[in-house]
C-alpha cells in the first residue's frame, strides 16, 4: 500500500471517523494513523470500530472472572485485548487467556493465546461466528468460545475446538451451567448471565 493511501487514511481518521468503516484495505501498518485511544479491530482488511453496550461489558467482566479462576500457571484471563495475527487481521477479543510473558505487549502474539472468547453483539454475529473462526483456527488457537446474549432465549455458549482437519468443530452449544476440564477447569453459569442480561433489559423497559 502506497504512502499516498496511508496519508489519506490519516486525514480520514482525523476528520471523519464514521468513514473509516467504509475502508476495506487496511493493514496493520496503517493503524498508526488512528487517533490515540480509539477502540478498533482489523478483520480481513476492514477496520471495525466496536461500541459495546453496558450489558456486553458486564458479561465480559463476569466471563473474565470465570476464565481467570483456575487459570493454569503462567496464564491470565484478560478482557478487551488485541492480538497480532497477520497484516490484515488484528482482532480484539472480549476475553483471552494468554501467557503472562506477553502481558506487557499490545498487540500480543496470537501464538500465546490459549483460549479466545467473543461475545456476540447485534452487529458482530457474522464476524464472530464465521470470519473469526477461520483465522483463529489458522493461527493455531485451539479453543474458541462464543457467547450469544442476543437471542430471545437464554444466553448461550458455543464451544469450538480445532479438529483433525485444522478447522473448528463444535463441541457443544448450551444455555445451562457449563463445566469443563478442557483446556483447564472452568465453570460458566449461563443461567446467571441470562438473569443479569434480563435484569438490565427489564430496567430499560421500565425507564
Amino acid at each position: 500500500m502506497g504512502g499516498d493511501s496511508r496519508e489519506e487514511k490519516r486525514v480520514t481518521a482525523a476528520l471523519d471517523l464514521p468513514a473509516l468503516r467504509d475502508e476495506r484495505d487496511w493493514t496493520t501498518d496503517d493503524l498508526a494513523s488512528l487517533p490515540e485511544g480509539l477502540r478498533y479491530e482489523l478483520i480481513d482488511g476492514r477496520l471495525i470500530l466496536p461500541s459495546p453496550n453496558g450489558i456486553h461489558q458486564k458479561l465480559g467482566y463476569k466471563l473474565t472472572q470465570a476464565l481467570e479462576e483456575n487459570c493454569p500457571p503462567g496464564y491470565d484471563a484478560v478482557s478487551d485485548y488485541s492480538l497480532a495475527v497477520d497484516r490484515s487481521n488484528e482482532p480484539r477479543p472480549d476475553v483471552v487467556v494468554v501467557h503472562e510473558s506477553v502481558m506487557a505487549l499490545t498487540p500480543a502474539p496470537i501464538e500465546k493465546a490459549l483460549l479466545v472468547l467473543e461475545i456476540i453483539s447485534p452487529t458482530s454475529h457474522f464476524r464472530d461466528m464465521h470470519a473469526k473462526t477461520k483465522f483463529y483456527a489458522a493461527a493455531g488457537v485451539d479453543y474458541y468460545w462464543i457467547v450469544d446474549p442476543t437471542g430471545d432465549g437464554g444466553v448461550t455458549l458455543t464451544v469450538l475446538h480445532v479438529g483433525r482437519t485444522g478447522a473448528y468443530e463444535t463441541v457443544l452449544n448450551t444455555d445451562k451451567v457449563f463445566n469443563t476440564d478442557v483446556p483447564y477447569p472452568i465453570t460458566v453459569d449461563l443461567p446467571a448471565l441470562t438473569a443479569l442480561r434480563d435484569k438490565y433489559l427489564a430496567a430499560q423497559e421500565g425507564a
